[in-house]
């Protein structure tokens, strides 16, 4: 019995996680806006695992995700803010300040990071963490878009209300 309420349960967040995505994405201002996202959400994993790789000695949340070290994570959170610098040069909409964008990559690189530590949670519930093909040790494409689906919705808010 415990294991159906699990179930239903992982299957209920699932579809709020990608509705809430998918209406994040229709109406975030354009797919540029939405390609921005998945810069921010790609170089914070990139460069949290090349800096987690090398100089990570503190873990971040071992039970769920050994690998993950708070030095890891302190890297992507400040490439990702690097990164901030460079898009405000790049984008065209004079509405939307270097701060803003900081804000905005500072959000996804945080809970981002949160969202991918759900979703390591659910695959290990599930027997299936790191079960994809596309490298060794790595959980596929839901890999690649966890951090986005959890934060998409925030990075709205913020747009919405703020902006």
């Amino acid at each position: 019995m415990k294991e159906a309420r699990i179930n239903l349960s992982l299957m209920i967040y699932s579809l709020f996680w990608v509705e809430n995505l998918l209406q994040d994405m229709i109406s975030f201002r354009g797919f540029k806006n939405c390609y921005i996202k998945l810069i921010f959400i790609w170089v914070n994993d990139s460069f949290a695992y090349l800096v987690g790789k090398n100089f990570g000695k503190t873990k971040l949340f071992e039970s769920v995700s050994p690998k993950k070290t708070i030095e890891g994570f302190l890297g992507g959170l400040i490439f990702s803010l690097i990164a901030a610098y460079f898009i405000t040069h790049q984008h065209d909409n004079p509405r939307i300040t270097l701060l803003d964008w900081m804000i905005i990559a500072a959000i996804l690189s945080i809970l981002g990071t949160i969202g991918d530590l759900i979703e390591s949670k659910f695959k290990r519930q599930a027997n299936s963490k790191d079960s994809g093909n596309i490298m060794p040790g790595h959980g596929g494409m839901l890999d690649r878009l966890d951090s986005l689906f959890f934060a998409a919705p925030f990075v709205y808010l913020y747009l919405y209300f703020i902006i």
